[in-house]
Order: structure tokens, then sequence, then C-alpha cells
């Protein structure tokens, strides 16, 4: 299985939100990661067939994602930022709904619905209403419904903004074991997302693809640019409004503060080993001098 994604660009009006963007990738996981505005969802839309490229082409198996639409999203799962429900229906039956929508009806469908409740853990809440589920519940039906279809090209935008930090765990352990066998693109502005899960990340701000690497190679990338330094709360300010900061932890009067620079941001500042979120910062140009 394979996609290709060929010089791709995107323009809203006289707004250009893609530029020549050249991808190329196969089955696992990839995460897809930068800042908000950076364009992620347009390319995730535009992958899943919901918008035209404005150069360029999207080809999934050798299928064009615009001539071909239709035959890609036989094969294709698509959880977006946004997603929505009928509060007043259980998990099961909205499932059952959306089987149907996709063609999946009759015995057929309901086996499929209890397969993918299996999958994503909701079989012992299957039959309470949606409005009743939690936050990372909802987004487990979301993955779900993605699977009716036993897609081979899995799309998830965005799937952890408002979970807490258990139900995050949980959903990219959930997205870590659905590889098998298809490529999952994990979009999403929120690093450590992506840090356990994906072997393969793109980093892509304003529009431009900026790295295409594993976390190891970012990483190691960073080595020799983050920064640790222990001082008062005042200076602690100060060094915030100056520095790209990646960390910072306040015991009583004392401030530990970790800064990402290509220099030393202070006398005081030592050395320490960088981990991806640095890496990110340094990646996507955030880094900057003081004054």
């Amino acid at each position: 299985m394979k996609l290709e994604i060929e010089n791709l660009s995107r323009r809203f009006g006289t707004r250009t939100v893609l530029q020549a963007i050249t991808l190329q990738a196969d089955d696992g996981l990839l995460g897809l990661v930068g800042p908000n505005g950076a364009g992620k969802t347009t390319l995730m839309r535009i992958v899943a067939t919901l918008l035209t490229p404005s150069s360029g082409r999207v080809t999934w198996e050798g299928l064009d994602t615009v001539t071909d639409a239709n035959r890609v999203r036989a094969s294709l799962g698509y959880l977006p930022q946004h997603f929505g429900v009928y509060p007043e229906l259980t998990g099961r039956r909205f499932l059952e709904y959306l089987a149907t929508m996709k063609g999946i009806h009759g015995a057929a469908g309901r086996r499929r619905v209890d397969e993918v409740l299996e999958l994503v853990n909701l079989v012992g809440d299957a039959d309470r209403r949606l409005g009743t589920y939690s936050g990372g519940m909802l987004q487990r039906i979301g993955i779900a419904q993605a699977l009716l279809n036993d897609p081979q090209l899995l799309i998830v935008d965005e799937p952890t903004v408002g979970l807490d930090p258990a139900e995050r765990v949980r959903f990219r352990t959930l997205l870590a074991g659905l590889t098998q066998g298809r490529l999952v693109i994990l979009s999403t502005h929120i690093v450590s997302d992506v840090e356990a899960v994906a072997a393969r990340l793109v980093v892509l701000r304003d529009g431009r693809v900026l790295a295409d690497s594993t976390p190891e190679a970012l990483i190691d990338a960073a080595r020799g640019a983050v920064w640790e330094i222990t001082t008062d709360p005042a200076t602690a300010g100060r060094l915030q409004a100056g520095w790209a900061v990646s960390g910072l932890v306040s015991l009583g009067n004392r401030v530990t503060i970790r800064i990402v620079s290509s220099s030393k941001p202070s006398e005081s500042a030592q050395l320490v080993e960088p981990n991806l979120e640095d890496a990110y910062l340094l990646t996507i140009g955030a880094v900057r001098r003081a004054a």
C-alpha cells in the first residue's frame, strides 16, 4: 500500500495554505506535527478526498483522490478534528446507523459494529447514550466509525484536544495497535501524542514541510541546543520573555527553566539532553536569542 503526495499546493483566495508538499508513505503510523495554522487539517482533508488541491496531486494505491475519489473512500477511514454525534443514540445504534450509510447492512453490519466496539474497548458501554460518554469515549467512538469499513488508510486529525492525560494515553495506545496492515496518519500540534507511537514524523509549518525524519534523528539534531537554568522567579520571567522555553518547574522561591537555544542563554545555563518537545521547537524555528 502506498500514499503519494506530489508537489501539492492549496490556496484559499489569495492565501496559500499548502506549498509544494511532496511525501510518500506506506504502512505504519506517520505523525504529522506542527503549530496551529500550519496547514495540517487542510492536508488531511485533501488526502481524505474532502478538498481538491489547487495544484499537484495525491494518490492512494495509484488512485487519484480527485478523479478516483469514490474508490479511494472505499479503503479510507477518517476521524476529523470536530466529530459530531447524535447524543440521544446509544453507541451501538450510532455505529449501526453509520454502517448502513457505508453500505454494510443487516447481520454483516451488526457483526462489524461488534468487532469495532471490541477494538476500541467500548463493548461494556455500547448501549449507553452518547450524551453520557466522556470525551475520551467519544473519540473512541470516532475511531470505531472510521474503522467500520476496515480501511487500509486511517486519518486522525487532532484527536486528543480536550482529553485529560489518562484519556490521551489510552487513545495513543489504541492508535498504535491499529497499524498492522494499514497506514495511520495522526495529525496533531501536541508533540507528546506522537512521541511514543510514531516511527516517522513530518513537521509542517506555514504550509511547508520543515522535516521528514524519525523522533530519534530530530532529538540527535537538538543536542547542544538545550539548556537548564535554576534561578529566582523574577529572572525566570525575564528569560521566558526572551527565549524559547520548553519547560518550567517552580519549587518555592526557585525556578528551573528549560530553554532551547543555539547559543548559551546565560552564564549559569547548563547543557542537558534534549527531548522531542525541545527538538520540535528547534525544528519549527521557535528558537530565538534575547535582545
